[in-house]
């Protein structure tokens, strides 16, 4: 981007992180000695099997839940609850329904009394940035669902977060809207370079977007694997998968979610049959 958004990039770090809910009768380990990292001007993607333990991990790193035991730190700071530092995009919309895409993105500094002019003069850039200028008094509903996602990654810039998790943001669109916003937020990333944990189930979307790829085990997940994505940018849907490289990445990929699915699958875990379905479509396609 440009001046206009001095974005921080922060450093996270995960160490032997467990999480378990429940007592003695109705325990359930969801996480179990985990241990990452989430560098700076690396775009940092995590992929694991449905139900293995993702959403949990998003709500230790966004500060909402704490570990059971291990430690998580920004910067060397402990993450001991929620902050202005970090900022999560979930699956479902979360824009306000009676406010304007302009309001909407101004929503964060009016929240802590900080509608300035300099504010609104970066509520207008990042208008501008996301291509939204000409629907900038419209509400949500009348947006299409890609551009609702991109006044959520706007509203989301406005608070310059040194840290930005994005849970599955591109869940629910369209096939070729899904691809056109995966196009869309690399080229956005590689303007800003803030830290962005980017969370999916699809591992071609996976492959886009990420300069390194976490592939998480069966629950309770920890780190399977981590697999440097060094394939040149920008990228293009229209030649990326021709590329060898592309396509050893996704079969070893594919090859270590297929073994972690099954682990769910023998235990009986729709989530995991699922998925076993769809890598066989993958691996013929």
């Amino acid at each position: 981007m440009t001046e206009k958004s001095k974005i921080v990039a922060g450093h996270i770090e995960l160490k032997s992180v467990c999480k378990s809910y429940g007592s003695v009768d109705n325990y359930k380990e969801v996480i179990k000695d985990c241990s990452l990292e989430i560098t700076p001007g690396v775009l940092t993607v995590m992929i694991g099997p449905s139900g293995c333990g993702k959403s949990a991990l998003i709500r230790l790193i966004a500060g909402f839940e704490k570990p059971s035991s291990g430690s998580i730190t920004i910067d060397g700071r402990p993450v001991d609850g929620p902050g202005k530092d970090r900022l999560v995009i979930f699956q479902e919309s979360a824009l306000f329904p009676w406010m304007t895409t302009e309001d909407n993105i101004l929503y964060g500094p009016r929240a802590v009394g900080e509608e300035n002019s300099k504010n609104k003069d970066l509520a207008n850039f990042l208008i501008d940035k996301v291509g939204l200028n000409q629907f900038k008094k419209k509400f949500p509903n009348q947006l299409s669902g890609g551009m609702q996602r991109r006044c959520e990654l706007a509203r989301a810039l406005i608070n310059q977060p040194e840290v930005m998790v994005l849970d599955e943001p591109f869940r629910g669109l369209d096939e070729m809207t899904k691809e056109l916003m995966w196009e869309y937020y690399a080229n956005l990333y590689e303007e800003n370079k803030a830290t962005n944990f980017f969370v999916t189930t699809d591992i071609d979307e996976a492959i886009f977007l990420a300069d390194r790829l976490i592939i998480m085990t069966n629950i309770p997940t920890r780190v399977a694997a981590v697999i440097d994505v060094d394939i040149p940018k920008p990228r293009r849907l229209s030649n990326i998968f021709d590329l060898d490289q592309a396509n050893a990445i996704k079969m070893k990929a594919l090859k270590i979610l297929h073994e972690e699915a099954m682990k769910s699958f023998r235990s009986g875990s729709k989530a995991a049959a699922d998925f076993i379905d769809a890598y066989s479509k993958r691996v013929s396609s």
